[in-house]
């Protein structure tokens, strides 16, 4: 079956963003047609990027990004959780973005944001971080406002047209991810052997 990563991108005290991420796994996971587990970055803790090569030159020297990698790679696709912090992408998950390459090649990623305006620019900024890792975006995303979303800005309240917005990112999301399985299938065997 096909296994989808929740990516919850704040770190924050305090964060939307665990609410936001609980109500698409427990949304998703009504569906049947994949399993779906939340990775919370906060489990994951990751230095600056401090590796003395790029990702794509093969395999970590450090145990905190060879943890990482394994967590990450058993996954076919990803839905990413994640805030607009001034107009962009939080650092913590740019930051664990870029810890990897392999893991992330040829795998779907949907987008479920959250801010002011919907946490519309920290997508467009995850679209393109995600197409140069060579991750099929889908097209449709969940974007939720945190003046109308929440009440007294803490408690998210879903509404009918979230609900809808999600179901069509996870079809498009769980069909992408099977269309590029084969695509995966020789270099599963790459990354355990790495």
């Amino acid at each position: 079956m096909t296994r989808i990563a929740v990516i919850l991108g704040s770190t924050r005290p305090n964060r939307n963003g665990s609410q936001v991420a609980r109500w698409v796994v427990d949304t998703a996971s009504q569906r049947g047609d994949a399993e779906f587990e939340l990775i919370d970055l906060r489990d994951h803790p990751l230095p600056h990027l401090d590796e003395p090569m790029a990702p794509m030159f093969g395999p970590s020297v450090n145990t905190h990004t060879r943890a990482w990698a394994e967590r990450i790679a058993p996954f076919d696709g990803f839905v990413v959780v994640t805030p607009e912090y001034n107009g962009g992408v939080p650092g913590v998950l740019k930051n664990a973005i870029d810890h990897l390459c392999a893991e992330w090649t040829d795998k779907a990623v949907g987008f479920v944001s959250y801010g002011v305006n919907g946490g519309a620019r920290a997508v467009v900024q995850l679209r393109t971080v995600c197409g140069t890792l060579g991750m099929a975006d889908v097209g449709h995303q969940v974007a939720i406002s945190v003046l109308t979303d929440f009440e007294n800005y803490t408690t998210f309240t879903p509404r009918d047209h979230h609900m809808a917005a999600l179901n069509k990112t996870l079809d498009q999301l769980i069909a992408w991810s099977a269309a590029l399985a084969p695509l995966r299938a020789g270099a599963e065997t790459t990354l355990v052997d790495s």
